[in-house]
This record gives structure tokens, C-alpha cells and sequence, in this order.
């Protein structure tokens, strides 16, 4: 009874071959970036690499997927010409998921860059609103991954995420990507047993359990409520290995994938020491 161990794997020579590096970690999920993470438009998906795909999905048997979008969308911008490149981006990022059949892609809630929180959280649910009913077949569901607060940045708060899922027309089209390093950051504190309580029963009561669907498993390089974003690996950080026992002993979090975000090496030995010890934190 706990989250299902994954990480973020390369797609780097066609997304097919994320699949394959995942299986050398022995991954039970996996996150990936469908095209360039750095750049606003992609060439679309080739038929032949989205078969072998699907062909290694089913191979290796990894079927809890999960991408992430590009960094460069901002859904809540102020500017029409940030806008009018997000919203494109967006859309095309959902129908490579459900061209891949992949279930779930995490967006960071966006930035206001200066127009406010509120005005920020509104243009969001428009422009998400905007981009649900030109797809009204697409089955991905977008997830708004909690953030660290950096700057204008939407989402620190659950309070500011459930206010942009009480935008979105469709709740059935929306759900939620906890971040460990980022509500860290952003102030809730779960390091003991009573304040991983206390933290998970206000998620319960602001957004609800039901929409949580991935965890980024990442320890924190900065201090408790610094509002800075820098992964660490598993117990090396500010968070350390009890913050972590709490998070894969929930059982109310069985099964759901738990995603690593840490700094990587080429032999992927980081990931297999980083997952070995989440493992190891699990009670028996």
C-alpha cells in the first residue's frame, strides 16, 4: 500500500524510447516531456514513433504516464502575445497526450506577472475554459501542480489552485499534481506525523483527495517557507527522510504515481538510490 515509484525519463530520440529507459529503473510510472520543453511549437508526433510507443507501453508494462508540459506556457498572462502563443501550445501538448493515450499532463498554474493574483486565476480558468471547448473529445486531464510561490507565480496556496478548478467549467477535465519540494517551500510543513495530519486534512478541505492524481517527490535544497524551487534528492534536503514517511505510508495515496524530479546522472544511479530509498521508507 503506497504510491507507485516513478521518475522523469529522456525522451530524448522519440518519446517511444522514454519507455525503455524507465524499464532499466524498474519504474511502476513515468513522466516525460512529449516534445521540447524550451520551445513553443513542435513538429507533430510521426505516426511510426507513436506506434512504437503504445507497442512499448505494453511491453514493459508501464502504464501510469504522466507529461509534463512546456515551461514556457502561461496560461494566466496578462500579455495577448504570451497568451496567444499558450493557448496553442496547450491545446496541441493535450492532443499529443491523447494521441499517445496518456491520461494526465501537469501544468505549473501560471504567472500574473504583475496583474494581480485574482486577475491571474481568472485569465487562467478562461484561457483553460477556451482551450476545453475547442477539444470537447480530448480524455487527458490537466493537472495544476502546487508551486513554491516564486515571484507571481500562481498556485503556492491550495486556496489559489481550488480557486482556479472552481473557474474550470468541466471539473471533470481538471485535477491536481502535489509537489513535495513546492509546498514546502510555499509553507506546509509535514516533516512529523501531526503536521503531515494537519497539512493533507486542509488539501482534503480546499481542493479534496479525489483530485490528486500524481505527487512530485522531491526534497528541498532551501529552508521551510523560503518560496524558492530547488529539488534535492530524496533526505538530503531541508525536508529530510520523515517528511517522506509520511507521504508513502498514506494509504489514501495507494497506487497513485509518485514521480521523481531530481537532479539526474548518466548511469541512473541518482534515481535507483533515490527510489531504493523511498522504498526503504515504506512500513512493512
Amino acid at each position: 500500500m503506497t504510491l507507485a515509484f516513478g521518475s522523469h525519463m529522456s525522451a530524448s530520440g522519440g518519446v517511444d524510447k522514454a519507455l525503455a529507459r524507465g524499464e532499466e529503473l524498474s519504474l511502476e510510472s513515468l513522466q516525460l516531456f512529449s516534445k521540447n520543453e524550451r520551445q513553443w511549437q513542435a513538429s507533430p508526433l510521426d505516426p511510426e514513433t507513436v506506434q512504437r510507443f503504445h507497442e512499448e507501453v505494453a511491453r514493459t508494462g508501464i502504464t501510469k504516464l504522466v507529461v509534463h508540459d512546456s515551461y514556457l506556457i502561461n496560461l494566466a498572462s496578462p500579455k495577448p502575445d504570451i497568451l496567444g502563443k499558450s493557448i496553442p501550445a496547450f491545446a496541441d501538448e493535450l492532443d499529443r497526450c491523447d494521441i499517445l493515450g496518456i491520461p494526465h499532463l501537469v501544468t505549473h498554474p501560471g504567472a500574473h506577472t504583475g496583474s494581480g493574483v485574482e486577475a491571474g486565476i481568472a485569465q487562467f480558468g478562461r484561457s483553460l475554459n477556451e482551450i476545453h471547448a475547442s477539444m470537447p473529445e480530448s480524455k487527458t486531464v490537466t493537472l495544476l501542480e502546487t508551486t513554491a510561490g516564486q515571484g507571481t507565480t500562481l498556485g503556492r496556496t491550495f486556496e489559489e489552485i481550488a480557486a482556479i478548478i472552481d473557474l474550470v467549467d468541466d471539473k471533470s477535465r481538471v485535477g491536481v499534481c502535489l509537489d513535495t519540494c513546492h509546498i514546502f517551500a510555499a509553507g506546509y510543513d509535514y516533516r512529523t506525523p501531526e503536521q503531515y495530519a494537519a497539512t493533507m486534512a486542509q488539501f482534503e478541505s480546499v481542493i479534496g483527495l479525489d483530485r490528486l492524481k500524481v505527487i512530485h517527490l522531491n526534497d528541498s535544497k532551501q529552508p521551510f517557507g523560503s518560496n524558492k524551487d530547488r529539488h534535492d534528492h530524496i533526505g538530503d534536503g531541508e525536508i529530510g527522510l520523515e517528511g517522506f514517511r509520511q507521504f508513502v505510508n498514506d494509504p489514501r495515496l495507494d497506487g497513485i504515481p509518485g514521480i521523481l524530479e531530481t537532479e539526474k546522472d548518466n548511469a541512473g544511479e541518482n534515481d535507483r538510490r533515490n527510489i531504493a530509498t523511498l522504498k526503504g521508507l515504506v512500513a512493512r
